[in-house]
């Protein structure tokens, strides 16, 4: 087993690390950047840098993820198929966006189609091949699950697209996404230790790939991950959670997901109702205190600081 979980890291580190340089290259070849908000002044130098840096991540977790799923069975592929699932629909966004140009990407009700069919592809194998329940266990009251039925699947659907999109609005600035997942990757990985060695590798080689991606992607970026790392993560944190029936689990190590998610529905809301007024200076919330005058690390260290302390208190929680 711990043969098998070092090679998973260092498999997935080894080729995000690797062959980045060869994907950004081919990156800008294909002139596939991302583009910035005019109102933040300092995201202005990012324009032009390449975006869709997460096929690397998806790859190397993937490979990583078949590896394990031959020696362990098959609630790893559980995890895969939202991750890989939504990472597809994010490189179809970014293709379409960055590659051929179409500013919108995806249309809203093709983007949520998508999303979901697989989580519908997702539920359906969780519970009915792998018979896992999705009664919720509760943090800090290990023998008490929270099950209410055919709502259930209602809650399913609800917590799955609403941590995908969350990692997806954490996504804005340098290392973000990849430093607050790394430490909620490393808290599942923690409680898979104990309760689910068949799930270990999957955490760790979420970890290796992300810590590889972190080379490039730390301030200043050289690549971004795009929509197609962004929803694989998310997928990853989803599934993990429900495979260990765990999802109530993601309000306390998703803490930062959920706040981004929140301060863009109020910000939107708000706007609407007011006709122009806004509760912050930008959602989501990043880049409210961006504007506040916070320096890009110094929201990625309070962000992943906020992650680190919540998943502690959640592990107590186990």
């Amino acid at each position: 087993m711990v043969v098998m979980i070092i090679v998973s890291a260092v498999l997935s580190f080894g080729i995000v690390a690797l062959f980045m340089p060869i994907l950004i290259k081919k990156l800008k070849e294909l002139k596939a950047s991302q583009t910035e908000r005019e109102c933040l002044e300092s995201h202005q130098a990012k324009v032009g840098t390449p975006t869709m840096g997460g096929l690397l991540i998806m790859l190397a977790v993937l490979l990583t993820g078949i590896i394990i799923c031959t020696n362990f069975g098959g609630r790893t592929a559980a995890v895969l198929i939202l991750t890989i699932g939504f990472g597809i629909i994010g490189f179809l966004d970014d293709f379409l966006k960055v590659v051929l140009r179409r500013s919108d990407g995806l249309i809203a009700w093709q983007k949520f189609g998508l999303q979901f069919l697989v989580t519908i592809v997702f539920a359906y194998y969780l519970t009915q091949v792998l018979h896992v329940s999705l009664a919720l266990r509760v943090p800090f009251f290990p023998s008490i699950y929270l099950d209410f039925g055919w709502f259930n699947y209602v809650i399913l659907f609800v917590a799955v697209l609403g941590t995908v999109n969350g990692v997806n609005f954490t996504d804005g600035l340098d290392g973000l996404a990849s430093c607050v997942t790394i430490i909620v990757a490393c808290f599942f990985a923690a409680v898979c230790a104990i309760e689910a060695p068949d799930l270990i590798c999957i955490c760790v080689a979420i970890i290796g790939a992300l810590i590889g991606f972190l080379i490039y992607n730390h301030y200043p970026a050289k690549v971004f991950m795009g929509d197609t790392g962004s929803l694989a993560l998310g997928g990853f944190v989803a599934g993990i959670a429900y495979v260990l029936q765990m999802p109530l689990f993601i309000i306390l190590v998703g803490l930062i997901y959920l706040v981004e998610v929140i301060s863009v529905i109020l910000q939107v809301g708000y706007f609407k109702l007011t006709h122009g007024k806004r509760i912050f200076r930008m959602a989501p919330i990043h880049h409210h205190f961006e504007l506040g005058g916070w320096s890009e690390k110094k929201v990625v260290v309070v962000f992943s600081l906020i992650t680190l302390v919540m998943c502690i208190v959640a592990y107590l929680g186990v």
